[in-house]
Protein backbone atom coordinates (compact mmCIF):
# COMPACT_ATOMS: atom_id res chain seq x y z
CA UNK A 1 0.00 0.00 0.00
CA UNK A 2 3.22 2.34 0.52
CA UNK A 3 4.07 1.70 -3.01
CA UNK A 4 0.58 2.73 -4.36
CA UNK A 5 0.56 5.73 -1.95
CA UNK A 6 3.76 6.98 -3.06
CA UNK A 7 2.54 6.18 -7.18
CA UNK A 8 -0.74 8.58 -5.88
CA UNK A 9 1.28 11.02 -4.30
CA UNK A 10 3.29 11.59 -7.68
CA UNK A 11 -0.56 11.91 -9.87
CA UNK A 12 -1.08 14.44 -6.71
CA UNK A 13 1.74 16.51 -8.16
CA UNK A 14 0.96 15.79 -11.95
CA UNK A 15 -2.48 17.22 -11.87
CA UNK A 16 -1.60 20.12 -9.70
CA UNK A 17 0.98 21.24 -11.69
CA UNK A 18 -0.91 20.68 -14.98
CA UNK A 19 -4.17 22.62 -14.09
CA UNK A 20 -3.14 24.88 -11.20
CA UNK A 21 -6.11 23.25 -8.74
CA UNK A 22 -7.71 20.58 -8.04
CA UNK A 23 -4.67 18.04 -7.36
CA UNK A 24 -4.38 18.90 -3.55
CA UNK A 25 -8.35 17.53 -3.69
CA UNK A 26 -6.39 14.12 -3.74
CA UNK A 27 -4.52 14.92 -0.72
CA UNK A 28 -6.61 13.58 2.03
CA UNK A 29 -8.25 10.30 0.43
CA UNK A 30 -4.38 9.17 -0.23
CA UNK A 31 -3.19 10.11 3.07
CA UNK A 32 -6.89 8.59 5.01
CA UNK A 33 -7.45 5.24 2.65
CA UNK A 34 -3.78 4.24 1.00
CA UNK A 35 -1.46 5.36 4.10
CA UNK A 36 -4.18 4.14 6.75
CA UNK A 37 -4.08 7.49 9.11
CA UNK A 38 -6.72 8.91 10.76
CA UNK A 39 -8.78 11.67 9.25
CA UNK A 40 -7.57 14.48 11.83
CA UNK A 41 -4.23 13.43 11.87
CA UNK A 42 -4.58 13.54 7.77
CA UNK A 43 -5.41 16.70 7.55
CA UNK A 44 -2.16 17.91 9.36
CA UNK A 45 -0.36 16.06 6.85
CA UNK A 46 -2.36 17.35 4.27
CA UNK A 47 -1.69 21.24 4.98
CA UNK A 48 2.25 20.90 4.80
CA UNK A 49 2.18 18.48 2.08
CA UNK A 50 -0.41 20.20 -0.24
CA UNK A 51 1.57 24.00 1.35
CA UNK A 52 4.96 22.36 -0.07
CA UNK A 53 3.70 21.24 -3.33
CA UNK A 54 1.67 24.27 -4.26
CA UNK A 55 4.88 26.19 -3.58
CA UNK A 56 6.82 24.65 -5.70
CA UNK A 57 4.42 24.55 -8.25
CA UNK A 58 4.20 28.42 -7.84
CA UNK A 59 7.77 28.83 -9.03
CA UNK A 60 7.05 28.58 -12.20
CA UNK A 61 4.84 31.10 -12.62
CA UNK A 62 6.82 33.48 -10.33
CA UNK A 63 10.07 32.80 -12.93
CA UNK A 64 7.33 33.86 -15.65
CA UNK A 65 5.99 36.69 -13.23
CA UNK A 66 2.37 35.41 -13.32
CA UNK A 67 1.54 36.07 -9.58
CA UNK A 68 -0.42 39.19 -8.20
CA UNK A 69 1.94 40.05 -5.00
CA UNK A 70 -0.48 42.62 -3.49
CA UNK A 71 -3.22 39.97 -4.23
CA UNK A 72 -1.11 36.97 -2.76
CA UNK A 73 -1.55 39.60 0.59
CA UNK A 74 -5.17 40.59 0.28
CA UNK A 75 -6.56 37.51 -0.19
CA UNK A 76 -4.13 35.35 1.87
CA UNK A 77 -4.22 37.21 4.94
CA UNK A 78 -7.48 36.96 5.30
CA UNK A 79 -6.75 32.93 4.85
CA UNK A 80 -4.36 32.38 7.10
CA UNK A 81 -6.73 33.83 9.82
CA UNK A 82 -9.54 31.45 8.38
CA UNK A 83 -7.05 28.18 8.89
CA UNK A 84 -5.73 28.98 12.84
CA UNK A 85 -9.04 30.16 13.65
CA UNK A 86 -10.53 26.77 12.81
CA UNK A 87 -7.27 24.89 13.59
CA UNK A 88 -6.77 26.76 17.21
CA UNK A 89 -9.97 27.26 18.02
CA UNK A 90 -12.82 25.74 16.23
CA UNK A 91 -11.36 21.96 16.13
CA UNK A 92 -10.52 21.71 19.56
CA UNK A 93 -14.37 22.24 20.28
CA UNK A 94 -16.28 19.50 18.20
CA UNK A 95 -15.72 16.59 20.50
CA UNK A 96 -14.66 13.26 19.49
CA UNK A 97 -18.18 11.69 18.84
CA UNK A 98 -22.13 12.61 19.09
CA UNK A 99 -24.84 9.81 19.60
CA UNK A 100 -28.07 10.95 18.63
CA UNK A 101 -29.11 7.26 17.80
CA UNK A 102 -26.49 7.20 15.71
CA UNK A 103 -22.74 8.16 16.53
CA UNK A 104 -21.28 10.76 14.80
CA UNK A 105 -17.60 10.93 15.28
CA UNK A 106 -15.18 13.87 14.57
CA UNK A 107 -13.68 11.95 12.16
CA UNK A 108 -16.62 10.99 10.16
CA UNK A 109 -17.55 14.70 10.31
CA UNK A 110 -14.09 15.73 8.84
CA UNK A 111 -13.92 13.18 5.98
CA UNK A 112 -17.92 13.21 5.37
CA UNK A 113 -17.33 17.49 4.75
CA UNK A 114 -14.11 17.14 2.72
CA UNK A 115 -16.39 14.25 0.07
CA UNK A 116 -18.71 16.85 -0.47
CA UNK A 117 -16.07 19.77 -1.19
CA UNK A 118 -14.79 16.85 -3.44
CA UNK A 119 -17.98 16.07 -5.34
CA UNK A 120 -18.78 20.10 -5.37
CA UNK A 121 -15.11 20.64 -6.93
CA UNK A 122 -15.54 17.59 -9.24
CA UNK A 123 -18.45 20.06 -10.33
CA UNK A 124 -16.88 22.82 -10.90
CA UNK A 125 -14.31 21.13 -12.99
CA UNK A 126 -16.64 19.55 -15.22
CA UNK A 127 -18.28 22.61 -15.93
CA UNK A 128 -16.56 23.93 -19.17
CA UNK A 129 -17.53 27.65 -18.76
CA UNK A 130 -14.30 29.70 -17.39
CA UNK A 131 -14.91 32.55 -15.07
CA UNK A 132 -14.76 36.22 -17.29
CA UNK A 133 -13.60 38.91 -15.49
CA UNK A 134 -16.39 41.02 -13.69
CA UNK A 135 -16.63 44.21 -15.43
CA UNK A 136 -20.17 45.26 -13.82
CA UNK A 137 -19.91 48.69 -11.58
CA UNK A 138 -18.99 47.69 -8.33
CA UNK A 139 -16.81 49.72 -6.25
CA UNK A 140 -13.05 49.24 -5.45
CA UNK A 141 -14.09 48.94 -1.73
CA UNK A 142 -16.81 46.44 -2.08
CA UNK A 143 -14.40 43.98 -4.37
CA UNK A 144 -11.97 44.32 -1.71
CA UNK A 145 -14.91 43.38 1.30
CA UNK A 146 -15.66 40.41 -1.01
CA UNK A 147 -12.48 39.02 -1.46
CA UNK A 148 -11.21 39.41 1.80
CA UNK A 149 -14.36 37.78 3.08
CA UNK A 150 -13.94 34.69 0.49
CA UNK A 151 -10.17 34.94 2.03
CA UNK A 152 -11.65 33.52 5.26
CA UNK A 153 -13.79 31.34 3.96
CA UNK A 154 -11.72 29.61 2.28
CA UNK A 155 -8.89 29.08 5.05
CA UNK A 156 -11.59 27.91 7.71
CA UNK A 157 -12.43 24.89 4.57
CA UNK A 158 -8.57 24.79 4.67
CA UNK A 159 -8.19 24.33 8.32
CA UNK A 160 -10.96 22.12 8.32
CA UNK A 161 -10.04 19.24 6.14
CA UNK A 162 -6.43 20.39 4.87
CA UNK A 163 -7.66 21.05 1.35
CA UNK A 164 -5.94 23.85 -0.60
CA UNK A 165 -9.44 25.19 -2.48
CA UNK A 166 -7.64 26.40 -5.40
CA UNK A 167 -10.71 26.00 -7.13
CA UNK A 168 -13.09 28.35 -5.29
CA UNK A 169 -10.17 30.71 -4.89
CA UNK A 170 -9.83 31.29 -8.75
CA UNK A 171 -12.66 32.13 -9.59
CA UNK A 172 -12.75 34.51 -6.80
CA UNK A 173 -9.66 36.16 -7.83
CA UNK A 174 -10.71 36.66 -11.63
CA UNK A 175 -14.28 37.77 -10.82
CA UNK A 176 -13.65 39.67 -7.84
CA UNK A 177 -9.98 40.73 -8.40
CA UNK A 178 -10.43 40.97 -11.95
CA UNK A 179 -7.11 38.74 -12.59
CA UNK A 180 -6.53 37.32 -15.92
CA UNK A 181 -6.68 33.59 -15.38
CA UNK A 182 -2.97 32.32 -15.66
CA UNK A 183 -2.36 35.07 -13.08
CA UNK A 184 -4.75 34.15 -11.05
CA UNK A 185 -3.65 30.26 -11.60
CA UNK A 186 -0.39 31.30 -10.07
CA UNK A 187 -1.61 33.84 -7.32
CA UNK A 188 -3.72 30.62 -6.25
CA UNK A 189 -0.75 28.47 -5.82
CA UNK A 190 1.63 30.75 -3.76
CA UNK A 191 -1.69 31.90 -1.80
CA UNK A 192 -2.80 27.81 -0.75
CA UNK A 193 1.18 27.74 0.11
CA UNK A 194 0.87 30.16 2.37
CA UNK A 195 -1.92 29.21 4.49
CA UNK A 196 -1.35 25.58 4.05
CA UNK A 197 2.36 26.02 5.27
CA UNK A 198 0.96 28.62 7.94
CA UNK A 199 -2.01 26.52 9.15
CA UNK A 200 0.52 23.04 9.49
CA UNK A 201 2.93 25.25 11.54
CA UNK A 202 0.60 26.26 14.41
CA UNK A 203 -0.34 22.26 14.85
CA UNK A 204 3.23 21.61 14.88
CA UNK A 205 3.14 24.24 17.73
CA UNK A 206 0.67 22.76 19.16
CA UNK A 207 2.57 19.82 19.55
CA UNK A 208 1.91 17.56 16.65
CA UNK A 209 4.24 14.66 16.04
CA UNK A 210 5.75 14.44 12.39
CA UNK A 211 6.77 11.65 10.33
CA UNK A 212 9.67 13.23 8.95
CA UNK A 213 10.84 10.12 7.09
CA UNK A 214 7.13 10.03 5.52
CA UNK A 215 6.51 13.02 4.56
CA UNK A 216 9.95 12.66 2.81
CA UNK A 217 8.96 10.33 0.35
CA UNK A 218 5.63 11.46 -0.26
CA UNK A 219 6.70 14.77 -0.74
CA UNK A 220 9.71 13.77 -3.28
CA UNK A 221 6.88 11.52 -5.16
CA UNK A 222 4.90 14.45 -5.56
CA UNK A 223 7.46 17.23 -6.79
CA UNK A 224 8.11 14.32 -9.14
CA UNK A 225 4.97 14.39 -10.47
CA UNK A 226 4.48 18.57 -10.36
CA UNK A 227 8.15 18.62 -12.33
CA UNK A 228 7.10 16.29 -14.99
CA UNK A 229 3.74 18.13 -14.84
CA UNK A 230 5.46 21.38 -15.77
CA UNK A 231 7.53 20.00 -18.65
CA UNK A 232 4.04 18.36 -20.26
CA UNK A 233 2.32 21.47 -19.69
CA UNK A 234 4.32 23.14 -22.45
CA UNK A 235 2.37 20.37 -25.06
CA UNK A 236 -0.60 20.11 -24.01
CA UNK A 237 -3.49 21.51 -22.58
CA UNK A 238 -4.90 21.54 -19.47
CA UNK A 239 -8.87 21.90 -20.37
CA UNK A 240 -9.35 18.50 -21.32
CA UNK A 241 -7.52 16.61 -19.10
CA UNK A 242 -9.39 19.33 -15.92
CA UNK A 243 -12.75 17.76 -17.13
CA UNK A 244 -11.58 14.20 -17.05
CA UNK A 245 -10.48 14.90 -13.15
CA UNK A 246 -13.42 16.51 -12.72
CA UNK A 247 -15.15 13.51 -13.31
CA UNK A 248 -12.61 11.34 -11.37
CA UNK A 249 -13.30 13.74 -8.56
CA UNK A 250 -16.69 13.30 -8.52
CA UNK A 251 -17.20 9.77 -8.03
CA UNK A 252 -14.10 9.60 -5.73
CA UNK A 253 -16.19 11.96 -3.62
CA UNK A 254 -19.22 9.72 -3.88
CA UNK A 255 -17.44 6.92 -2.86
CA UNK A 256 -16.50 8.09 0.44
CA UNK A 257 -20.01 10.04 0.63
CA UNK A 258 -21.38 6.34 0.24
CA UNK A 259 -18.65 4.59 2.44
CA UNK A 260 -19.08 7.15 5.00
CA UNK A 261 -23.01 6.75 5.81
CA UNK A 262 -22.58 2.78 5.29
CA UNK A 263 -20.04 2.98 8.21
CA UNK A 264 -22.54 5.16 10.73
CA UNK A 265 -23.44 3.06 13.38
Amino acid sequence: MFILGIICSFIMGLVLSLLGAGGSILTMPILVYIFGINAIEATTYSLLLVGLTAFMASYVYFKQRTIDIKTVFIFGIPSILGVLIVRQLLLPLIPNSLTFGITITKSFLILFIFACLMFFSGLMMIKERKPKVNKKNITKITKMILVIFEGVVVGAITGLVGAGGGFLIIPALVLLAGLEMKIAIGTSLLIIAMKSIIGFGGDLYQGFEVDWVFVFYVLMATVIGVLIGNYISKFISGDQLKKYFGIMTLFVGSLIIIEQLINLN
